[in-house]
């Protein structure tokens, strides 16, 4: 499954601080093919595809290949990617 992680800028944070790697670090220990495409931090206006897709301005969103997407809390998003969930319905 390739998906899409939509996530902040600052691909060098490696800490559970930053709730993009959180989610990005569930995807790599899975082995889940992604592409990272990084949306701009600030203004939160800018986020026009986020929000257009997730209703939010918030990261990550992860974007599966038939366009839809899955936002939540990154925690819940990390906890649901580590038990092989990812690809069902919530």
């Amino acid at each position: 499954m390739a998906v899409k992680l939509h996530r902040c800028p600052f691909t060098f944070l490696h800490t559970d601080i930053d709730s993009c790697w959180r989610v990005q670090r569930a995807l790599d220990e899975q082995g889940i093919d992604y592409e990272v495409v990084k949306e701009p931090y600030f203004p939160k206006s800018r986020r026009t595809w986020v929000k257009e897709h997730s209703g939010q301005d918030l990261f990550p969103v992860i974007e599966f290949e038939d366009g839809t997407v899955y936002r939540a809390e990154s925690k819940d998003m990390a906890a649901r990617i580590d038990a092989g969930n990812l690809g069902t319905t919530a």
